[in-house]
């Protein structure tokens, strides 16, 4: 029985040190959970250093969220899908498509294709402009403001023409033939004028004493003396004559036969060297007429097609220089029959009238057998052309009508009165 009580009593102990342990466990915590011995209590004191929270994986930086790939750059990739996908895209659009092929076949790039090149018949229409305007357009705001032919129509034709340098003599003379046209053809309406006007202005251009055609002569070189006032541009004239020829397939020497001015002997030495022709020249101050001489045999002796002598420009008032002007040419006489073949007169189209008194003088004095009009394009005062010819019985050889070789073109009567009174071909 005893024993019994003993076991009993035991075992409540036993109970209630299980009771306490378990109030401890819960009073402890996690932490104290198996402290039965000692050696369950020391892993507890390091608890586990919460494995250092196992660095909370750094939350994977939340792969940085994947900067959202900035939507895979769609704003770059989308322009070129539209230009593709899209027949409707602005030229800017279309332009990126066009950028990795470098120089794609974009309708910019077909843009770019170089203007047609303008015919012989246009360039020279744009470079009559001025003059076109100062004669043509005025006449027909005169015809069109009209509804019949009268005094008063007369009196304003005969202010647009003299304007536009045609002359007093040559106005008058179109103003007469015109009234003899009007009674004999009974026109009335103002419109006709203009056609009148325009083949009048034709015939003074076909009319000349002289052969409208350079002549080349069966044997030895064919000479040219050109002639004219300072500043005409009388040395770039026969650098571009010079061209023609050889361009032409023809010898040409150059003889610089201007020795008062180092400069022109220079230009002429630079339009040789750019048109790949000899060129004959002296020290400045030597006798010009020695010059020619020695360029003049040095052509025939060399088998030369051409030869053009340049001048020195003088004044058509200058007494002396006009002499020596007269020396020139019988200096070339005597070394070859027949030379010169054509005596040139360069004249300034800007100058007007004063162009007619510059040509009657030099007439006189070497007898002129051609005409340059240079710098047409730089004047309304085109007229002049007509009113020299009619004057003069010359034909007009060249015309300047720009800085270029191809500028100065030879002259089409014809060709010049279309290019002023008509449309673009």
């Amino acid at each position: 029985m005893l024993g019994w009580f003993k076991r009993k009593r035991k075992k409540k102990e036993e109970a209630v040190a299980a009771a306490e342990v378990e109030a401890g466990e819960e009073a402890v915590g996690p932490a104290a959970a198996g402290t039965g011995d000692d050696q369950d209590v020391a892993p507890a004191v390091p608890p586990e250093p919460e494995p250092e929270p196992k660095p909370k994986p750094e939350p994977k930086p939340e792969p940085e969220p994947k900067p959202e790939p900035e939507p895979k750059p769609e704003p770059d990739a989308a322009p070129e899908s539209e230009a593709g996908d899209q027949e409707e895209p602005p030229p800017a659009d279309a332009a990126p498509a066009a950028e990795p092929g470098g120089e794609t076949a974009s309708p910019a790039g077909a843009g770019r294709e170089k203007p047609a090149r303008k015919s012989s018949f246009q360039r020279l229409r744009e470079r009559l402009g001025k003059t076109r305007s100062a004669l043509v357009y005025r006449l027909d705001g005169l015809f069109r403001g009209r509804k019949k032919i009268d005094q008063a129509l007369f009196d304003d034709l005969e202010e647009i023409l003299i304007t536009a340098d045609l002359g007093v003599g040559t106005t008058q003379d179109l103003l007469d033939d015109i009234r003899i046209k009007v009674k004999r053809d009974q026109l009335s309406d103002p419109q006709a004028l203009k056609a009148v006007l325009k083949d009048k202005i034709l015939d003074y251009l076909q009319e000349s004493d002289q052969p409208a055609e350079l002549n080349m002569p069966q044997t030895g070189p064919f000479v040219i003396l050109v002639v004219g006032v300072n500043g005409v541009g009388k040395t770039t004239t026969i650098g571009k004559i010079a061209a023609k020829f050889s361009g032409s397939g023809h010898s040409v020497l150059l003889v610089a036969g201007d020795t008062f001015r180092a400069a022109a002997i220079d230009q002429l030495r630079i339009w040789g060297e750019r048109t790949g022709v000899e060129v004959v020249a002296r020290q400045p101050g030597v006798d010009p007429a020695s010059v020619v001489f020695d360029g003049i045999e040095y052509g025939a002796a060399h088998d030369f097609d051409v030869v053009i002598i340049d001048t020195a420009g003088r004044l058509h008032t200058q007494v002396n220089l006009m002499e020596e002007l007269k020396k020139i040419k019988r200096v070339i006489g005597k070394k070859m029959a027949g030379a010169p073949h054509e005596v040139m007169l360069v004249l300034d189209a800007t100058t007007g009238q004063n162009a007619i008194s510059q040509a009657k003088l030099f007439n006189e004095a070497v007898g002129i057998t051609g005409l340059t009009m240079t710098k047409l394009d730089g004047t309304a005062k085109g007229g002049i052309v007509a009113n020299v010819c009619r004057e003069l019985k010359i034909p007009v050889r060249f015309i300047g009508i720009g800085e270029q070789v191809d500028d100065l073109r030879d002259f089409d009567p014809t060709e010049f009165v279309e290019a002023l009174f008509n449309e673009v071909k």
